[in-house]
This record gives C-alpha cells, structure tokens and sequence, in this order.
C-alpha cells in the first residue's frame, strides 16, 4: 500500500517511507525512463553493489561512489587496475566487497564491447522491453515481482557478454530505476495511466 507522510499529502510507494533521500529518489528517479549510456551504467552498477543489502544503503554512498569511479565514465572505469581496486577496498565510503568492486571494471568492459556492437548501452538494454515502458498496474507492495520472464533474458544476455552481478533481480530492479517498468502503485502520485 502507498504511503501518505506529515507535511506532504502526496501519496507514495510504501518502500520511499519517510528518509528524505529515499524520497527525493523516489519522487524524481525511480521509474523515470533513462536513455543515457553513463547514467544506464551508473545503475547497473548501483544495483550490483546492492546485492544482498537495501536501496537505501547503496543510495546515501552514491555521491562517494560517483567521486571514487569518475562519474562512472565507462571508458575510465574499463581502465581502473587491480591496485586501484586494492585502493578502493580501504575506502569507507563505499561498499568494500572485492568482487562488487571489481565487476565495475568488468561491467565496463563489457558495456565497451556491446557499444561497438549495436551501437549503445541504452539500446542494449532497452531492446528488452522493445524500446517502450512496460506500464503496469499493482495496487499492493505484493504484486510487484522481484522478476520476469524479461529481467531473466536481460540477465542472460548481459551475462554472456561477461557483465558480472547481473542476475535476473538486479536486472528486474535495474528495469525498474531506468524507466524500462513503471511498478508504481496505482495509487501513487508518481503512477502513470497507459498513454
């Protein structure tokens, strides 16, 4: 169910709650559709690290994250070596998992190669919801999937192009950050009718 705060009698995805962070993502990001290959990057990134923690947790170490990987310039990141991984590991700042550190480089790499391929990371990626938002229509936390049959080919796709913390529900929440799926409650202010 959506939530109404003090203050602000907008009615929201239950999941915002009252964090002013987790709000403003919620308010001006989450399901906006992003066609824009470093921000595209950024997420699929942002929703690795996530693995196995909160939203929120990944969400208040962004900035550092953006400092620490160059804006998450795909190019820059494709070049970080294994000392600057080392470097990386000691940094509070972000989530300190060698693994998650590294699949930033691999990821680049990877998105590199695909770029060259078909020409952008955002065609690559939207060419699974066949370049439109995927409108749906929840009316309770519940109903929303944490995957579908479409995050499960993303993840297989990206996977045989060797990205790496890609399984189907990061892709599924990847599709939901970027706009690919609107899964804002009906109730939602955010919500969108089908055009």
């Amino acid at each position: 169910m959506a939530d109404e705060s003090p203050g602000d009698d907008r009615t929201r995805c239950s999941w915002a709650g009252d964090h002013p962070e987790m709000r403003a993502y919620h308010d001006t990001e989450w399901g906006v559709p992003l066609h824009d290959d470093r921000a595209l990057f950024e997420f699929l990134c942002l929703e690795g690290a996530q693995a196995g923690l909160s939203w929120r947790t990944v969400l208040l170490k962004r900035d550092a994250y953006r400092r620490l990987f160059d804006g998450f310039d795909i190019e820059a990141c494709a070049r970080i070596t294994d000392r600057r991984i080392g470097e990386l590991m000691m940094d509070p700042a972000i989530i300190r998992n060698r693994l998650k550190i590294g699949s930033v480089r691999d990821n680049a790499r990877a998105a590199l190669a695909a770029i060259d391929e078909v020409g952008s990371l955002d065609a690559l990626l939207w060419s699974h919801v066949d370049g439109r938002t995927i409108r749906n229509h929840w009316r309770q936390p519940g109903e929303v999937p944490a995957t579908t049959a479409m995050s499960d080919r993303m993840s297989k796709t990206l996977r045989k192009r060797g990205f790496r913390f890609v399984g189907s529900t990061i892709c599924y929440a990847l599709m939901q950050a970027t706009g690919m799926v609107d899964d804002h409650l009906v109730d939602c202010f955010r919500h969108r009718n089908p055009d």
